[in-house]
């Protein structure tokens, strides 16, 4: 108990040191460039409070639970020598894990506004919904899949820089034909793939699994499957467009 809450100290610390750079920024400009008074100053107090505080439970909490959570389990499935059971739990990891994403629904709720104000959808709350229903599947869809790659890739010891190269090059051919108004979101898509709380099982799942293989490298063969978190949600997203147009 006692080294919880050291390390529960610690974790305080380091997420103040951390936020106390953006409070210097912000202040600095509030300050000396644009010179006016700071207005709520309790509740911007109290509320960096809250942020700090969230930030340190969160990160307490991956270290204490959702990292020993993953590796165990990747180990486990990779002692088993289960293939199959393995690359299932990664899709259902990497589809569990997306779809609650917070800022996957924040993204996909701006981008049925936006859909809805452009004519590409109807204005209706349910057209809006199931637009926004169907890219938060097609994104948690694709990190399944990015999972699945990543996993067989870490098993079969494939070329990362051919895997990634190759899947760029289809995002290049597929932004040339998908509708224009759908590209900004399927880059930005690939980016919040890569929050809080897809990032921590994922690196999780490749690092317990490259630690268990002979031969595999839990630096070079375990830090992959973000990167293809971040790659396939694009080429999933930009052809769910392309769909919608033609449906």
């Amino acid at each position: 108990m006692k080294e919880s809450l050291i390390t529960l100290g610690k974790d305080a610390l380091g997420s103040l040191r951390d936020l106390l750079p953006i409070v210097i920024v912000i202040s600095g400009f509030q300050l000396l460039v644009f010179r006016e008074p700071v207005h709520g100053l309790v509740s911007l107090a109290v509320g960096a409070l809250f942020v700090v505080a969230g930030l340190t439970f969160f990160i307490f909490g991956l270290r204490l639970a959702l990292f020993p959570v993953g590796e165990s389990l990747a180990r486990a499935l990779a002692n088993k020598g289960s293939v199959f059971w393995l690359v299932c739990f990664a899709f259902l990891l990497g589809f569990g894990t997306t779809i609650a994403e917070p800022a996957l629904i924040a993204i996909a709720t701006e981008a049925a506004e936006v859909a809805a104000n452009a004519g590409a959808i109807e204005a209706s709350n349910t057209a809006k919904s199931t637009y926004a229903l169907g890219l938060r599947l097609t994104v948690a869809l694709a990190v399944g899949v990015a999972l699945i790659l990543g996993v067989i890739r870490i098993l079969a010891n494939w070329s990362l820089p051919l895997l990634i190269i190759g899947g760029y090059c289809l995002v290049v051919l597929l932004t040339s034909i998908a509708p224009r108004e759908i590209v900004g979101i399927a880059y930005d898509s690939g980016g919040v793939t890569t929050s809080t709380v897809t990032v921590p099982l994922v690196t999780a799942l490749g690092v317990g699994l490259a630690s268990a293989l002979k031969g595999r490298n839990p630096m070079t063969d375990g830090f992959v499957l973000i990167a293809l978190a971040s790659l396939t949600p694009i080429l999933f997203v930009l052809a769910f467009g392309i769909t919608s147009q033609w449906m």
